[in-house]
């Protein structure tokens, strides 16, 4: 159990406002000769010291999670002076010239600032730095003048452990628990594996299966003990209750580990470790276990799946409840029998728990106090995910879920914060998320060579590791493209971003925000008397805008949106509401979202957004793009479609990581332009045909990670890209469509490419050492192979065999004369096979006494899918009757029963 000695403040959050950002750029104010007037170098360095203070102290607050009402008023007029100087310097910037092309934001000041010879400016900005100077002291001195008392409060103590509160009762009560405790003894009794760590979201169950599991182990070891880590434990004190559980006997020696480990040293023993928050914890506890007993097992429960994969052992995902068994567990708290009338609304509850057992009980407990009431039923349905009602049970489920947001780093919890934007149950695309992190300077630069967007994406798998949110899969690759968030988790995050006026949503139930400065603003559902009494006053401080479909009608003129940085427009109707052209006036901006907007084209005005680093313009019809595009420097992803031209001059824009090209007879010179690019991680390429100078280009590009390249025509190169090596950090590739490589490339192998995930190429000659190669790929989840070997008489078998592709979840093989054959052992996680059989080879080896065929498919434990060609010019039709036949048995004998597509 968790150690609820002193609970986290839910109202202190380290949001520190734009403090991250704006301290560098008064660093880079101060780094030049720019002419300022007397004594205004001075008043910056004051405001950067004191900013930096600031900052340390907000950060102090939050990790001390001190209750005190001073400190949080203090704290919220830091973060809010904090983005009003922020705008006030970056406005001036624009000011000064707002026709600059800044490469960075470093020359933009140069080139901004160069003009302050001219007296009028140079007197504005020393008026707007004093201005800002005097608000800093006069918060400062708010502070110290109503500071009642020196002392610092206190943390606030609870006595109880709120999980008792919603925890199960009795075993019997538990719902669904004896399927997956006897899945976690058959791993632990039934492998050499002796570790087993149960994963899971925060109120999943882990520590009543991980109980039930000793519970019933417990009896056939010599010894037991069930201790609780918890997030800050007392080692001593964690050990001291182990051994006294393992001896029945307090410790009397100094060295309590040494003790253990000596008593344990001929003994069978199970020992349940629950709620592990840190590797730490695990590397002091195999100090006490013997080195030559393999006599005990251990048992492990955490929220991290990090801290899981760090065990040495196997781990167990445990998964919500079942539809079925939410309703059981609910009705059992409530009624035996639910009425009739009651189905409906109990269904869209139970959605919104979404088989998390915590947050069932947790409702259970609420409307048991509304007897059978269905109006009061509904309130309760519709509160939840918007704070809930004021209820004791409620309020123990949220510290329970607050423990692991306050156990991250603040900037996760900030990142994890802005989720709050989107509405419950939204599917948020990972690198759309990532994009508008970025934008809100939310990512500081990393370890050297790594981007902005590998620093984001380590921050997005972070918090899928800490179960904060939920992954969405891509089928072929296995790849993480989306995330949901659990509605427990979003109750959590809308409140707090409430409390500290970090997002204001607009929908159905009106305003959440508090405040009147609204920072960032999300229009969803919203009403139209709440939106123009609340919001039209405040569009001048807002930051963000997330609009959403059903708001279009609500949304305010752009040219209102004076100092806003991100505007996300993703899937609203701009075809006839909104004139574009204002976009030109909205300086201040880094992220643009007008994916599916039905619009036509983009203003030339694009080009004055010097700071603009995301342009997402995808799922329009938009057929070029003004030249004024390539005015921005600073842009690093910009997302169009296949069918869009991009203007002459691209390799200006040097800033650019992703870029989809469409490359014709007019537009040739696109190719040497992309060679100046080398900053590109994602390159996707359409020719209508086959460039020979590619190679020449693409080897200046070293950091590119995803590589797509297609030829319209359908006329493939032969060994086009043979002479190319791949960098080192490739991730994807995807030539089928465009080329043959002669031979498997000599680079394409683990020690080269250790992160490939997704390959899809033709290889005109493919050995089958070649095939052991790409089999030894430790991330591959995605391969299509196509081979030549009809044209070049190429026959032989191919076997997959034990141990190959570990990772591959898709496969596509075709072009082979032989079938390929799977060996037990191989692609263990395969779920999708397609197989493009030519039938024209003897069949003795591969088939079955009676002559049917047998490619070992019955070798791949999960797969789910089959999908089969077969071609032929010499097989007679009975022959081919009997190869279908032999593939349908097959299909009904799999475990899976995969479902099988023969064309």
């Amino acid at each position: 159990m968790e150690d609820f000695g002193v609970l986290p403040n839910l109202s202190m959050e380290v949001v520190t406002g734009a403090l991250p950002s704006l301290i560098p750029k008064l660093a880079d104010l101060l780094a030049g000769e720019y002419n300022l007037q007397k004594g205004v170098k001075g008043e910056i360095m004051f405001l950067q010291a004191e900013l930096e203070a600031m900052k340390t102290a907000l950060e102090k607050l939050s990790s001390d999670q001190i209750d005190d009402k001073q400190d949080k008023i203090w704290a919220r007029d830091v973060r809010e002076l904090s983005y009003d100087i922020e705008d006030s310097i970056d406005t001036f910037m624009i000011r000064g010239d707002g026709r600059s092309e800044p490469h960075g934001f470093k020359k933009f000041i140069d080139r901004s600032l160069g003009l302050l010879t001219r007296a009028r400016i140079r007197h504005r900005i020393a008026t707007d730095i004093r201005d800002i100077k005097s608000r800093v002291i006069e918060v400062h001195e708010r502070r110290e003048r109503y500071k009642i008392s020196s002392v610092a409060a206190q943390p606030v103590k609870v006595t109880s452990d709120p999980r008792l509160y919603s925890q199960y009762a009795k075993e019997t009560e538990l719902v669904g628990i004896e399927e997956t405790r006897d899945e976690i003894i058959e791993i632990l009794m039934g492998r050499n594996d002796k570790i087993v760590s149960i994963v899971g979201f925060g109120g999943l169950g882990k520590t009543t299966l991980a109980k039930a599991v000793y519970d019933k182990l417990r009896a056939q070891f010599d010894c037991s003990a069930f201790v609780s880590v918890s997030q800050n434990p007392h080692e001593d004190k964690l050990f001291q209750d182990m051994f006294y559980q393992l001896a029945n006997k307090n410790n009397a020696r100094i060295n309590v580990i040494d003790e253990i480990k000596e008593f344990l040293q001929s003994k069978r023993c199970i020992i349940v470790l629950d709620d592990i928050w840190d590797i730490s914890v695990w590397n002091l506890m195999t100090h006490a276990l013997p080195d030559n007993n393999d006599g005990y097992r251990i048992i492990t429960t955490t929220r991290n799946f990090n801290v899981a994969q760090q065990l040495c052992g196997a781990y167990y995902k445990l998964k919500p409840l079942c539809l079925h068994d939410s309703k059981i567990l609910l009705h059992r708290r409530i009624f035996a029998n639910e009425p009739d009338q009651m189905a409906e609304v109990s269904d869209k509850i139970l959605k919104k728990c979404a088989g998390v057992p915590l947050a069932i009980i947790t409702i259970a407990s609420l409307l048991a106090n509304k007897g059978g009431n269905i109006i009061e039923w509904h309130k309760v349905y519709k509160s939840m995910g918007t704070g809930l009602e004021n209820n004791a049970a409620v309020s123990n489920m949220r510290k329970i879920l607050s423990l692991s947001y306050y156990d991250m780093p603040s900037h996760l919890r900030i990142c994890l914060l802005y989720l709050s934007v989107f509405p419950e149950d939204y599917m948020i695309n990972k690198v759309r998320l990532i994009n508008i992190w970025i934008a809100e300077g939310f990512i500081q630069c990393g370890k050297q060579g790594q981007s902005l967007f590998d620093v984001g994406e380590s921050y997005f798998n972070d918090l899928l590791n800490r179960s904060m949110i939920q992954p969405v899969h891509d089928w072929y690759s296995g790849v993480i493209e989306e995330c949901r968030v659990h509605d427990m988790v979003h109750d959590l995050i809308r409140s707090l971003s409430n409390e500290e006026n970090f997002v204001a949503v607009q929908n159905d139930t009106g305003n959440t925000s508090p405040s009147n400065a609204i920072r960032r603003l999300s229009l969803q559902n919203a009403k139209e008397d709440h939106f123009m009494t609340r919001i039209a006053k405040s569009l001048q401080q807002v930051r963000s805008v997330f609009v959403f479909p059903s708001d279009v009608p609500l949304m305010p003129a752009l040219e209102s949106f004076r100092v806003t940085r991100v505007l996300d427009l993703h899937g609203c109707n701009l075809s006839q509401c909104h004139n574009l052209k204002y976009l030109g006036k909205l300086y201040h901006l880094r992220y643009l979202g007008l994916r599916r907007t039905s619009i036509a084209q983009l203003p030339r005005e694009i080009g004055t957004l010097s700071f603009l680093q995301t342009l997402d313009i995808t799922r329009n019809k938009i057929s070029s793009l003004p030249p004024t595009l390539i005015q921005l420097k600073s842009l690093m992803f910009l997302y169009t479609d296949w069918s869009t031209r991009l203007p002459s001059g691209i390799g200006n824009m040097t800033c650019l990581e992703y870029l989809l090209l469409h490359i014709d007879d007019s537009t040739t010179d696109a190719i040497e332009e992309m060679g100046q690019l080398l900053e590109l991680r994602v390159l996707r390429i359409v020719f209508n045909k086959w460039h020979n100078n590619l190679v020449e280009y693409l080897r200046k590009l070293q950091k590119v990670k995803n590589l797509y390249i297609e030829v319209i025509d359908g006329r493939r190169s032969v060994g086009g890209l043979d002479a190319w090596v791949a960098p080192q950090h490739l991730c994807r590739l995807n030539t089928v469509r465009s080329c043959w490589f002669s031979t498997l490339p000599a680079w394409m192998n683990r020690s080269v490419l250790p992160n490939l995930s997704f390959l899809w190429i033709a290889v005109r000659e493919l050995q089958l050492k070649d095939l052991e190669i790409l089999g030894r790929l430790p991330a591959l989840h995605s391969l299509e192979l196509e081979v030549d070997h009809v044209s070049l008489g190429i026959h032989g078998r191919f076997v997959v065999g034990a141990g190959s592709f570990p990772c591959l979840v898709h496969c596509k093989f075709w072009g082979f004369i032989e079938p390929v054959v799977f060996q037990q052992g191989a692609m263990p996680r395969l779920r999708e096979l397609y197989l493009d059989l030519l039938f024209m080879w003897e069949a003795r080896e591969t088939t079955n006494g009676d002559g049917s065929l047998d490619m070992g498919i019955r070798n791949l434990p999960l797969l789910q899918d089959v999908l089969i060609e077969l071609r032929s010019e010499v097989a007679s039709s009975e022959e081919v009757e009997r190869v279908k036949a032999t593939f349908r048995c097959a299909a009904e004998i799999h475990p899976n029963h995969p479902r099988l597509t023969i064309l």
